[in-house]
């Protein structure tokens, strides 16, 4: 489980100290797939990166499995086993494919079990296994590669920073499937997604607001939901969307 305790965080401005979050209090449960939403600029991503040790807070606690983790860097949390799928994956020119699923598992995969995780994210195995994580892949490819990584980490706490960011329609549909296969999968474990896509809302077990940087609502999804719908600064329906538009 994940408390996050008084957690506030602040940056310098012209202006002085501005905050961006304010006194959150939450609890993340294992075994739970927790969709946190709002209105852009609420504190949704800074609330991630908080959490994964990117950035570090002005005050309050972060606490993971009863390990006070506030002060932990990024290699330290993500060897008690939280990841973290950035917004906009990074690129590694002259890394292939298949290394980069290895380096994410932690051990030496065979062909057919690395295969595994790319077919699980509806990638051709064949085509991409030997390919270099580089400019050659598109924003969708990069996005389900990024995942597939994930997978095969097997973390016990993964949160995605908008993962439907810069991806097609097909790939958004995937990645709807590969979320709820994994939510039907999990026992132990937790997933924590940034979005306001409805259809990411939809698979949600519990939803939690942010606006100006203070929880707003949370709660079952079917408590919380109904209130978002129609609003359309919390949530987008992604329909229409062409290959590489921000959906």
């Amino acid at each position: 489980m994940l408390k996050i305790q008084d957690l506030s965080f602040g940056v310098n401005s012209d202006d002085g100290q501005k905050e961006i979050l304010r006194n959150i209090n939450l609890e993340i449960p294992d075994g739970k797939l927790i969709v946190i939403t709002g209105p852009n600029g609420g504190g949704k991503s800074t609330l991630a990166k908080l959490i994964a040790g990117i950035e570090k807070p002005s005050s309050g606690r972060i606490v993971f499995d009863d390990n006070d983790i506030t002060d932990m860097n990024v290699t330290e949390r993500a060897r008690l086993g939280i990841g973290f799928a950035f917004q906009q994956p990074v690129r590694f020119k002259g890394l292939k494919v298949i290394d980069l699923i290895r380096l994410a598992a932690g051990k030496k995969l065979t062909v057919v079990e690395a295969c595994t995780y790319l077919s699980a994210v509806g990638l051709c195995a064949r085509e991409y296994i030997d390919r270099e994580v580089n400019s050659s892949l598109s924003g969708g490819e990069l996005k389900r590669i990024e995942i597939a990584t994930v997978l095969a980490r097997k973390t016990k706490l993964t949160i995605f920073d908008e993962p439907e960011a810069g991806i097609d329609l097909w790939s958004f549909s995937n990645l709807i499937e590969v979320f709820q296969q994994q939510r039907e999968e999990m026992k132990d474990r937790s997933i924590m997604i940034i979005s306001h896509q409805e259809r990411i809302l939809n698979i949600a077990d519990e939803i939690i607001v942010l606006n100006s940087g203070r929880v707003d609502n949370k709660g079952d999804r079917e408590a919380v939901l109904p209130g978002l719908i129609g609003t359309s600064s919390a949530v987008q329906t992604c329909r229409g969307i062409k290959k590489g538009a921000d959906c």
